[in-house]
């Protein structure tokens, strides 16, 4: 079943985050004043609405209530930021995600019951959005145009077995090579530790076989 977000604010932040979650094959509504920044990315999200966050009456049209998570990306205005989280959370929203300006931004936005607070622009837009698709992908580094160096959670039905055992390189077709635990980084992992569910797996892949490995989230 498809995700659903929603993305207020446009920005350079807002729209990388709302162009990563829809090519990641995400549902996602896409807000903002602006009219050139909503246009710019009506053939990419799947709704993107000019709209004043402002007016009650037309946030209430837009069906916040049924998306997984809300990314709040305004910083040009406080009460815009503000009364976008606030309605978020009313909404029944489990996880409102909301950029900060400054460290009073972050502290309002505390209060107001924003759950994840962020300061970032473009990379890490990309980051939350694939966090956000996949649930289980903690960091990733592009190595080159189609292989990724990705720390993943890891999956249920790995914990409590061997490296050994669940030979991931020929069912997964993804090289580990480390793992952590708490603080620690393992590079020399003894194949016959057994994996707990608590661990990262920092491995090595293909984005086609990345793909398919969350695809099952």
């Amino acid at each position: 079943m498809k995700k659903s977000f929603v993305v207020f604010g446009l920005g350079k932040f807002g729209n990388s985050v709302a162009a990563e979650l829809s090519n990641a094959g995400a549902d996602v509504l896409a807000i903002d004043i602006d009219k050139e920044r909503v246009q710019a990315l009506a053939d990419i999200a799947t709704c993107a609405v000019c709209a004043d966050i402002r007016d009650n009456d037309t946030m209430a049209t837009l069906g916040i209530s049924n998306m997984d998570a809300a990314i709040v990306a305004i910083t040009n205005s406080l009460d815009a930021s503000i009364l976008a989280t606030i309605f978020c959370k009313e909404a029944g929203v489990p996880l409102v995600f909301a950029k900060s300006k400054n460290d009073t931004h972050t502290k309002i936005l505390k209060k107001v019951g924003a759950d994840k607070i962020v300061t970032p622009e473009h990379e890490s837009g990309i980051r939350i959005a694939r966090h956000l698709v996949t649930g289980n992908i903690l960091d990733f580094i592009e190595i080159s145009k189609n292989i990724r160096m990705v720390e993943i959670a890891v999956r249920p039905e790995w914990a409590n077995h061997t490296l050994r055992e669940l030979n991931l390189r020929q069912t997964e077709n993804i090289n580990v090579i480390a793992m952590r635990q708490g603080e620690n980084l393992l590079v020399n992992i003894d194949p016959d530790e057994n994996i707990t569910a608590e661990s990262t797996l920092l491995i090595i892949v293909d984005q086609k076989d990345l793909q398919k490995l969350i695809g099952r989230n």
